[in-house]
C-alpha cells in the first residue's frame, strides 16, 4: 500500500471509529397509527445515514398520552423522543419540559412547516415539536353506497343530510353501518369528535367567565343527536370504537360513512388493506343546519424532545429526518405519494405529484377551515378546537369523555351524563381556581 493510500484508510478509520462513538440509541414513543408504523420501517435509512439506532415504544393512543405525560413531568427519561400534539406542545414547553427547537438547520426549512402546524406547536414564538403529519376531520363515505341510496353527498353537508344517508345506507342483515364515529373514552379519542360535534351545534365547554356549559341546549341537542345518529346506523359496540376500530371496520366494507381523521384518507384507499379502496369520496366535516361552524378539529401529531434525555443532540437528528421534505420523498419513493404524511409542509400541496391524491386538496381545505382562535359559535377564553388549552384540560375531559361512553353503552341517559360532566368539570375547575 503506498504512503498516500495508508493515510486515507486510516482516516476513513477514524472516521468511521468516530461515528461509532458518538453513536446514540434513541428511545422513541409513539402512537399505534399506520403512519407512524410506516415510519418505523423505514428508519433503517436514518441509521445508515447517522450511525444512531432507535428503539420504539408504540402504544394506544390513550395509553401513550398516560406514560409521556407521566415521563415528561417527572423528567423520568424514560424517552429520548415523545410523539405528542397540539394540546400538549405549548403547555409543555411553557413549563420548561420540552428541548426548545430554536436550532433547526437552514435545510430543513421551518419556514415550509404550514402556519396552522408551526403555530400550534409553539410558544411565544418558539416551536417545541416538529409536525410529523397535520390532519383535520372530515367525511369519508363510500361512494357506491350513496348512490344505491339515491342521494349525492355534497361537499359540505349538513348534520341533518347525514343522518339522512347514514339511514338509508344502513343494512343490518349485511352488516354494513351507514356510519361509524368514534364513541371511546378519551379526551382525545372519543372526546375529540363530541367536542367538535358540539361546536358545529353551537355549545362549547366553557363561558368567557370560565363556567362549564354542559347544562345548556346546545350540548342537550348535540349529545342527543349523537346518540340517536349511533344507535340507529352505527355499528354495535361503538361505545368502545376510536380510529383504529373504525378505520378496521372501513376498510372491511362495514361503514357506509366515516368522519375522522383526514390522515385516513390514504389507508382507507390504500387497495393492499381496504376492501372498498376505489370506493372512497371525501366531504367537509358537516354543521348542524343553521350554525355555521363544522365538526373539524385541528391537530398535529408532532415529535418533541423531552427535556429529562441526555441525547438531545441525536434527538433532534432524528426529528428533522422524520419531519423533513426528504422524508416525504422516500415515502413516495417506497410507497407513493397518497401516503405521505400530510397536512405539515406547504412545498407539498405545491407538489403537481401530490396534487393528483384525490384526498389532498380536501385535506388542507379541512385544515385551513379550522380555527383554534374562534373554535365556536359564541366567544370563549380559550384556543382549541377539539381541545382546550390549559393544562386541567386533559383529566377532565377524560372524565367527562367517560360518561359520555357511558351513554353510549346505554347504561345511562343524555341527561344524567350532562349533569355529572357539569358538576365535575365545575368542581375541577373551582379547585384549579378559575
Amino acid at each position: 500500500m503506498t504512503l498516500k493510500g495508508a493515510f486515507f484508510a486510516a482516516s476513513a478509520l477514524v472516521s468511521v471509529s468516530a461515528t461509532a462513538l458518538t453513536a446514540e440509541v434513541l428511545t422513541i414513543a409513539t402512537v399505534n397509527n399506520g403512519d407512524m408504523i410506516r415510519m418505523q420501517g423505514l428508519t433503517a435509512d436514518f441509521t445508515a445515514k447517522t450511525g444512531h439506532e432507535v428503539n420504539w415504544v408504540t402504544l394506544e393512543e390513550n395509553v401513550l398520552r398516560q406514560r409521556v405525560t407521566t415521563d415528561v413531568t417527572t423528567k423520568g427519561g424514560s424517552f429520548d423522543i415523545m410523539t405528542i400534539g397540539m394540546y400538549e406542545t405549548p403547555i409543555w414547553g411553557a413549563n420548561g419540559w420540552l428541548v426548545p427547537l430554536d436550532d433547526l438547520s437552514e435545510e430543513y426549512d421551518v419556514d415550509d412547516l404550514l402556519p396552522a402546524m408551526r403555530n400550534g406547536l409553539s410558544h411565544d414564538g418558539t416551536l417545541y415539536a416538529a409536525p410529523f403529519y397535520g390532519e383535520s376531520s372530515m367525511i369519508m363515505y363510500r361512494t357506491d353506497l350513496m348512490e344505491a341510496a339515491g342521494l349525492e353527498m355534497p361537499d359540505a353537508p349538513t348534520w341533518e343530510f347525514i343522518r339522512e344517508a347514514a339511514v338509508a345506507m344502513t343494512d343490518r342483515d349485511a352488516e354494513i353501518n351507514g356510519i361509524c364515529l368514534r364513541g371511546k373514552a378519551g379526551w382525545g379519542e372519543g372526546g375529540a369528535l363530541i367536542t367538535v360535534t358540539a361546536n358545529s351545534f353551537g355549545a362549547r365547554w366553557f363561558d368567557e367567565n370560565w363556567t362549564p356549559q354542559f347544562d345548556q341546549p346546545e350540548w342537550e341537542e348535540a349529545l342527543t343527536f349523537y346518540v340517536n345518529l349511533m344507535n340507529d346506523a352505527g355499528p354495535p359496540g361503538y361505545a368502545t370504537n376510536g380510529f383504529n376500530e373504525n378505520l378496521s371496520l372501513f376498510q372491511q366494507g362495514k361503514c357506509g360513512m366515516w368522519i375522522d381523521a383526514t390522515v385516513a384518507a390514504s389507508f382507507v384507499t390504500n387497495p393492499n388493506d381496504s376492501t372498498v379502496a376505489d370506493k372512497v369520496g371525501f366531504a367537509l366535516a358537516p354543521n348542524h343546519e343553521g350554525v355555521e361552524k363544522r365538526a373539524n378539529w385541528l391537530w398535529a401529531w408532532a415529535l418533541a424532545i423531552p427535556a429529562g434525555t441526555q441525547k438531545a443532540d441525536a434527538a433532534k437528528e432524528f426529528i428533522e429526518w422524520a419531519t423533513s421534505k426528504d422524508y416525504i420523498e422516500l415515502v413516495a419513493a417506497n410507497e407513493g405519494w397518497a401516503n405521505v404524511p400530510p397536512g405539515a409542509r406547504t412545498s407539498l400541496y405545491e407538489n403537481p405529484e401530490y396534487q393528483k391524491v384525490p384526498f389532498a386538496q380536501k385535506t388542507l381545505d379541512s385544515i385551513l377551515a379550522a380555527d383554534p382562535n374562534n373554535p365556536t359559535v359564541d366567544p370563549v377564553p380559550y384556543v382549541g378546537v377539539q381541545f382546550v388549552a390549559i393544562p386541567e384540560f386533559a383529566g377532565i375531559a377524560t372524565d367527562v369523555s367517560q360518561e359520555f361512553s357511558a351513554v353510549y353503552a346505554g347504561q345511562q341517559t343524555v341527561a344524567e351524563a350532562l349533569e355529572k360532566a357539569q358538576a365535575l368539570t365545575v368542581d375541577a375547575m373551582e379547585a384549579a381556581g378559575y
